[in-house]
C-alpha cells in the first residue's frame, strides 16, 4: 500500500502548485455581500444577520449544545459532596470593586442583549456579560442567598422558555415566515433577529447562572 501514500502526496503537491499558479479570480460582484445582507436581514449589525438569519440552523445547534453542557455539569457533579466551607471576599474594598464590575457587565449585557442587531455584539455576548455580573456578585454573597434568589425567581424555568421559544421562532423563520423588517437602523428593525438577539442573551445568562450555582456548591468558590 505503500504507492498510496505517493499518491497522496502527488496529490497535495499538485493542489500547492495550482493554488500558486492558478490562483482564485476574485468574484465580480455587482453589489457588496455587506450590502446584500443588511437589506436581506433589515440590520445594520452584519454579524447578527449572519448569526440569526444566515446561518440560524447552525446557531440553533449552538443553542442546544449550550444546554447540553449546563445538563453535563448538573450530571457530572450530582454524586459528589457538597463542599462544606465556601471561601469569599470578605474585605470591602474587593466586595465594593466587585459589586461595581458587575453593576456595569449587567448594564453592558442589557445594552447589547436590546442593541445587538444594531451595533457590535449580540445574544451570545449579552449572555456571557450577564453571567460575569452574576459570577462577580457569586465572590461576595452568600451562596444560600443567590440559590433562593435563583429558584424564587424559576430561572431554571426561564431558561428552558427561553431555549423553547427560540427553537419555535427559528423553524418559523427557517420555514420562511418573517416578520416586517421595519426601518433599518431602528431600534425595532430586523424582524425576528432582535427576538432572537434577546432569547440567546437571556439563555446564555441564566445558564451561566446555574454553571457557577453547580461549580460552588462543589467545587467552593476560592
Amino acid at each position: 500500500m505503500k504507492w498510496s501514500y505517493w499518491i497522496y502526496i502527488a496529490a497535495g503537491i499538485a493542489l500547492y502548485i495550482k493554488v500558486l499558479v492558478m490562483p482564485n479570480p476574485a468574484p465580480d460582484f455587482a453589489q457588496s455581500i455587506v450590502e446584500v445582507i443588511v437589506q436581506d436581514s433589515g440590520v445594520s449589525n452584519v454579524v447578527a444577520g449572519i448569526i440569526f438569519r444566515n446561518r440560524l440552523y447552525d446557531t440553533i445547534f449552538e443553542v442546544i449544545v449550550f444546554t447540553i453542557a449546563i445538563m453535563g455539569a448538573y450530571y457530572l457533579l450530582a454524586n459528589e459532596k457538597p463542599d462544606r466551607q465556601v471561601y469569599q471576599f470578605t474585605d470591602q474594598p474587593s466586595i465594593v470593586l466587585a459589586r461595581l464590575g458587575a453593576t456595569i457587565a449587567a448594564l453592558v449585557g442589557i445594552e447589547l442583549a436590546i442593541r445587538g442587531h444594531l451595533s457590535p455584539g449580540g445574544g451570545f455576548a449579552a449572555g456571557v456579560a450577564g453571567g460575569t455580573a452574576i459570577g462577580l456578585i457569586a465572590i461576595t454573597a452568600s451562596p444560600e442567598w443567590m440559590q433562593a434568589i435563583y429558584q424564587r425567581w424559576q430561572a431554571a424555568t426561564w431558561e428552558k422558555i427561553s431555549v423553547l421559544i427560540f427553537i419555535v421562532l427559528s423553524v418559523i423563520t427557517l420555514a420562511g415566515v418573517e416578520l416586517p423588517h421595519g426601518e433599518l437602523g431602528a431600534l425595532f428593525s430586523g424582524g425576528v433577529v432582535p427576538l432572537l438577539n434577546l432569547l440567546v442573551a437571556i439563555k446564555v445568562a441564566l445558564g451561566s447562572w446555574a454553571v457557577i450555582l453547580v461549580f460552588i456548591r462543589y467545587r467552593g468558590l476560592l
